[in-house]
């Protein structure tokens, strides 16, 4: 008999572990997944490209429902797990299914954050996270008119662009005074946001939502200072909440997400978690890169050749929004005794902005030419003496050497 393991969740976190372990060691275990979408395991960064109208569903699938077959995995879609016994060791899932497990996978990912104001359970009021979220987006285009975006990220400005593709008119709200404050310094924000009011979109920045109006279907957006915005479609889109309710009640160790040691093991050795329901070392995880090395480690334990340990790095963050290209990485806001060296061209779209502390770089944020990201990236990780390249460090590696 085979050890059975068991995943719980069929996205891009726990399908990524399972294709590294049957690389290591192909027909070690019996695999069951369970996942809560009626669908194979897609590609969730691509969900922007099918709202654009730019990419279908079928082009997003990383997994077809033939890949379980082929590699004899068991796959219950649309039946997610509702209850995990760590003393029998059984999964239930919510048709009541039982199946046992030797070895558990956790990989629930995280849920958008709804901001609870008055009306955000109107028809009309959507997330933006996975393709029935899509669908209903794609729905209300051809239907209605105003659509009003929540969250002024990377998510939400993605969902912006597509809706106005789609030929909706679409105002996106942000809470702070600059788009997407988590990556980008002012400068780089505004030029991003005039950039993208050029192609259409509408801006209310520094505004708080207060309730969503409507009598049985959203018909507008009220802030907190009595203005109001009309609204067909609000798509909140503030951020995003890891999944462990399950795990919670399955009594495994939780704070802020599931905790995992340094092989992705929680604090019961036969259940290990990946992806953005973990916490490691008091982070948690959103981008692909620290999740996809995750894979690997986790992988590498439960094929049992387990010696990698799973390190974070400071990852860059490369961004294409609405096809305007972004990089930063490292410290880029600066702080105490901190220098910074900016370089603008209006006339090109390009920004550059590099801070130093001393003979070192800390941080960079780039717009509208990304080319030398890698390069900086590469000084800040190694903790270069850049202090011969002063002179010459806007302009990049060819003037360097």
């Amino acid at each position: 008999m085979k050890p059975a393991l068991v995943v719980v969740g069929n996205g891009m976190a726990g399908m990524r572990t399972v294709e590294e372990l049957l690389a290591l060691a192909p027909g070690l275990y019996d695999i069951t997944v369970f996942g809560a979408e009626p669908h194979g395991n897609y590609n969730r960064i691509l969900l922007s490209p099918v709202l654009a109208g730019e990419k279908s569903v079928d082009d997003i699938m990383l997994n077809t429902r033939d890949w379980y077959d082929a590699n004899g995995i068991t796959l219950h879609a649309g039946d997610p797990v509702v209850a995990i016994d760590r003393r029998r060791r059984i999964v239930r899932a919510a048709s009541g299914l039982e199946v046992r497990y030797d070895r558990l996978l956790i990989a629930t990912g995280s849920k958008p954050f709804i901001i609870p104001v008055p009306g955000h359970q109107l028809p009309g009021v959507l997330a933006f996270r996975d393709i029935a979220d899509v669908e209903s987006m794609l729905d209300a285009a051809r239907n209605h008119k105003h659509a009003v975006v929540i969250g002024g990220g990377l998510l939400g400005l993605e969902a912006a662009n597509g809706l106005l593709k789609q030929g909706m008119i679409v105002t996106v709200v942000h809470v702070t005074d600059a788009l997407m404050n988590q990556q980008l310094d002012k400068p780089a924000a505004q030029l991003l946001q005039r950039a993208l009011e050029a192609r259409g979109l509408k801006f209310m920045l520094e505004a708080n939502t207060a309730e969503i109006v409507g009598p049985d279907r959203v018909t507008a957006v009220r802030f907190k200072d009595g203005t109001e915005v009309a609204a067909d479609l609000v798509v909140m889109t503030a951020g995003v909440r890891p999944n462990i309710d399950l795990a919670k009640t399955a009594g495994l160790h939780c704070e802020r997400a599931i905790v995992v040691d340094d092989t992705l093991q929680t604090y019961d050795p036969r259940v290990y978690a990946v992806g953005e329901c973990v916490q490691h070392r008091r982070a948690t995880f959103g981008l692909v890169a620290p999740i996809w090395e995750q894979a690997k480690v986790c992988a590498s334990h439960l094929a049992g050749s387990g010696h990698r340990r799973y390190i974070q790095q400071a990852s860059p963050t490369r961004l294409k929004v609405t096809g305007i290209e972004l990089y930063s990485v490292g410290d880029f806001i600066g702080g105490e005794g901190s220098e910074d060296l900016v370089l603008r061209d209006a006339r090109r779209g390009v920004y550059k902005r590099l801070v130093l502390d001393g003979p070192r770089l800390t941080g960079a944020v780039l717009y509208g030419d990304v080319q030398d990201g890698p390069w900086y990236f590469d000084l800040i990780q190694r903790g270069a003496d850049i202090s011969a390249l002063r002179h010459t460090l806007l302009f990049g590696p060819a003037l360097a050497a």
